[in-house]
């Protein structure tokens, strides 16, 4: 009983040692656990330091780590709190400039609203269960092109009204041709068979807007390609002039001196021509639903040397002389004076320029002349503005050659000169639509 007093006393002592050497490591795991909280109370209201957040992780994980170790080397050997609770690595907090994520902000988050918006009006809706917004039509360039019309001038069957004889008034077998007044006989499958027409759209034309049609009348001895677009330059004067406006230049008699007008002679024939040519224009632009504006647009006619025979009958007959809103003769006055005084007399609205050298200075004169006796104004300089009415004759000196008249006549590049002072002219309206009141007196 006596040796049984000192075990026990020896099992409570050595029980009171290890209790506490608990409590000492429990108090050392609370206050490691305690000192981050603190510090994170401290810098209360302040951004957080990435770099230390990561840095105490770690280094909290290493204080318990080796309390526990050496206080206990069971727990120690067993599942460690890194192994339960792993630290976060910096890249997983806070990723790096390639993996961050799209920045939005709230409006982003908010409902949409489809926005009213006045579209620019246009010919085309792009086909859509979203607001619909205007077609624009993509870039392009200049396009000039042959276009076959069955109301051009040739072929051409019927009289020749200066005679009311037959036009094809010669014979040779299954051949038949024209006798012109110089005796000279041209065939109609070679000289009075081509019914192409030269298009021709600045890249800057917007059917939508107020615009011109130009009608090019070429002289004696030329073709479209060769002469009207490449020496010429015709299709180039009218984009270099910047005026909204197209070309349409027939295919007269091929390559010959021969002036005839062929369907331009007809009652109507002008009128069925930019009726056609309404079509087609729409259909070059790509755009179908513009042919009523194409067929209302006002007509600038420009005849040049033997091109004043079917302008003169063009506004003489041709049914929409109304429309004619501007003529252009260039070196052209070599007869028909009558046609020509006409128009002018009768529409004050529109404007009349004849520049000529000394081939037509006679017959130019007597126009004036004429025109003068009828209480007209006329001007002999171009250098002014055109207005409602402007009627012009311009001599050019010497040095002036028909065969680069249009390309070289009062000024360099004429048919551009006047297509800018159009432009330049608001009150001429020469580009707004012509007036289609049924009630307008045609000739």
């Amino acid at each position: 009983m006596v040796g049984a007093v000192p075990n026990v006393r020896a099992d409570t002592a050595a029980d009171r040692t290890t209790s506490a050497g608990r409590s000492r490591a429990l108090r050392i795991v609370l206050i490691s656990a305690l000192v981050p909280v603190s510090l994170t109370l401290v810098q209360c209201g302040k951004a957080p330091n990435p770099a230390a957040l990561a840095a105490n992780s770690q280094a909290n994980v290493q204080i318990v780590n080796q309390t526990v170790a050496k206080t206990n080397p069971q727990l120690a050997s067993a599942d460690t709190f890194e192994d339960r609770f792993p630290a976060p690595q910096f890249r997983e907090r806070f990723p790096s400039a390639s993996e961050s994520f799209l920045q939005r902000q709230m409006a982003d988050f908010s409902p949409k609203r489809a926005v009213q918006q006045q579209p620019e009006q246009a010919p085309y809706k792009v086909a859509s269960l979203e607001p619909q917004v205007p077609y624009k039509r993509p870039s392009r360039e200049d396009l000039t092109t042959l276009v076959t019309m069955k109301s051009s001038a040739f072929p051409y069957f019927g009289n020749n009204p200066a005679s009311e004889a037959p036009f094809l008034n010669i014979a040779k077998g299954d051949r038949r041709g024209h006798r012109s007044y110089s005796g000279r006989v041209f065939w109609q499958d070679e000289t009075y068979n081509d019914s192409r027409v030269l298009v021709h759209v600045p890249e800057h034309f917007d059917v939508r807007k107020p615009g011109v049609i130009v009608v090019f009348f070429h002289g004696n001895g030329a073709t479209l390609e060769r002469d009207v677009r490449d020496r010429q330059l015709v299709p180039q004067q009218v984009t270099d002039s910047g005026a909204n406006a197209i070309l349409l230049a027939p295919q007269m008699a091929v390559d010959a001196a021969d002036s005839s007008a062929g369907k331009f002679w007809q009652p109507g024939g002008f009128k069925r021509f930019m009726e056609e040519s309404a079509n087609h224009l729409a259909r070059v632009t790509g755009d179908p639903n513009s042919a009523r504006a194409f067929a209302n647009m006002p007509i600038v006619i420009v005849g040049y040397s033997g091109g004043f025979l079917p302008t003169a009958w063009s506004l003489e007959v041709g049914g929409i002389s109304d429309r004619v809103r501007g003529v252009v003769l260039l070196d052209a006055v070599y007869g028909e004076l009558d046609k020509f005084a006409s128009w002018i007399e009768s529409h004050r609205s529109g404007f009349f320029v004849s520049s000529y050298t000394h081939y037509t200075a006679r017959r130019d004169r007597e126009l004036m002349s004429m025109l003068r006796q009828k209480g007209i104004s006329v001007s002999e300089d171009m250098d002014g503005p055109l207005r409602p009415g402007s009627v012009v004759f311009v001599e050019t000196g010497d040095g002036i050659t028909h065969r680069d008249y249009v390309t070289r006549a009062w000024t360099k590049d004429p048919l551009k000169d006047v297509l800018v002072k159009m432009s330049a002219t608001p009150a001429l309206a020469l580009t707004r639509v012509a007036s289609t009141n049924p009630s307008a007196s045609s000739r």
